[in-house]
């Protein structure tokens, strides 16, 4: 395997000497491209003799072979240990200075894994926060920093992983890859609407940013992905070339959606989706009559149709069908009590369960998922971020769909 080794300028860098073993050891052909910083902390000539290839950090060296797009193009996965505060920024935002972050730039088709190395205080600032989320949000793999000593007497957050650990996490991005090579893959992502007047909806907190996240793991790994995004920002939806968008906004406007790529060998359902929708809409703003307040209007609901259920009632030959269930334990029952009873209600091949409230499941934090197979019995439990909960998802359709 073909694997770009980056390298910025941090004192874990040394570290990246021993990832380098690691990778030369398991037999793959790697190409170290440092920053002109990562050669103060480790010289030409060290990446040079356990790479066995030339080894530079200018743009302008091998031109004639025009090695600034090649080594991305041509790139199996890349690797960039450690990632700087500086080297994150520069690529959330596209800068292309020197090799590295040109090769970051050209290297569109391979898995990128970038693994953070930086003092606590950088590694916390609100604007590495954006770099990071902007990153994983195009399908970028961040690995979370470990906690421990740093440089000096400063102890915390922004170690970087141990080599053993990167080149698992790496490896593992590449076995599982092209899993989904020449399929055809349906996302529901966001949260319906159900409008009352011109101005208000009745609606929910969903963010779309665990549906994106699996849109782009389906991508990566070799899918011909269609998201259906409901009421999403435009900074969470992807930028991904073998992602295209459409977009909903009603649970109606959903199912037409939907139903419209039924065809699909692998559809994922994640969409929040309103249970009922107000049996007619105003055309004007409801408003309120302060000379008598006795008047509050009446909302009569209906109920919406089960886009799921419906969706697995038509279910096509060897298609693989995975729902969400967001949930909340009360005094009778568990999450996982209420989500095995709805795995068994829908008959969806997997149903993700994960609980929901105020500070949990919804925006760009960690997930939590239970995984149910139709009979109900749990088959996984996957946690993390949500680009990772989305990796193990995509992982457990694969092997739903190997014979």
């Amino acid at each position: 395997m073909r694997i770009v080794l980056g390298v910025a300028g941090g004192i874990a860098a040394y570290k990246a000497v021993l990832l380098l073993r690691l990778l030369r050891e398991a037999g793959h052909e790697v190409r170290v491209i440092p920053t002109q910083a990562a050669l103060k902390f480790v010289a030409q000539p060290t990446w040079e003799a356990l790479a066995g290839h030339p080894v530079t950090a200018d743009v302008f060296h091998g031109t004639d072979t025009v090695d600034h797009v090649r080594f991305g193009q041509q790139a199996d996965l890349v690797i960039v240990a450690p990632a700087t505060a500086n080297l994150l920024a520069q690529a959330a935002s596209g800068l292309a200075t020197d090799l590295l972050t040109n090769t970051l730039l050209t290297a569109t088709h391979a898995p990128v894994l970038m693994a953070p190395a930086m003092h606590t205080e950088m590694w916390h600032h609100p604007a590495t926060i954006d770099n990071v989320a902007t990153l994983r949000r195009r399908g970028v793999h961040v690995l979370e920093p470990d906690s421990g000593r740093l440089t000096g007497q400063d102890s915390g957050p922004g170690r970087l992983p141990e080599p053993e650990v990167i080149a698992q996490v790496a490896l593992d991005l590449v076995s599982s890859s092209q899993g989904l090579q020449g399929k055809r893959v349906v996302v529901s992502a966001g949260g319906t609407q159900e409008p009352l007047d011109p101005v208000r909806f009745i609606g929910n907190r969903s963010s779309g940013h665990q549906g994106v996240a699996i849109a782009q793991a389906a991508a990566q790994a070799g899918a011909d992905v269609e998201l259906v995004a409901c009421n999403i920002s435009a900074d969470v939806l992807p930028h991904h070339p073998r992602i295209t968008t459409v977009t909903a906004r009603t649970t109606l406007e959903l199912g037409e959606r939907m139903q419209e790529r039924s065809e699909a060998d692998v559809i994922f359902m994640v969409a929040a989706v309103a249970d009922f929708r107000p049996k007619q809409t105003v055309e004007t703003k409801i408003k309120k009559d302060s000379a008598n307040p006795e008047a509050t209007p009446t909302i009569e609901l209906v109920e919406n149709p089960d886009i799921l259920a419906g969706l697995v009632t038509n279910r096509k030959h060897h298609q693989v069908i995975v729902g969400f269930g967001a949930e909340r334990a009360d005094a009778h029952a568990t999450v996982t009590d209420l989500g095995r009873a709805k795995a068994i209600r829908k008959g969806a091949d997997l149903l993700a369960v994960n609980e929901v409230g105020q500070t949990r499941g919804f925006g760009d934090v960690a997930n939590h998922v239970h995984l149910f197979n139709a009979h109900g019995e749990e088959v996984a439990e996957i946690s993390g971020t949500k680009p990772q909960v989305a990796a193990g998802l995509v992982d457990q359709v694969v092997s739903l769909l190997t014979p």
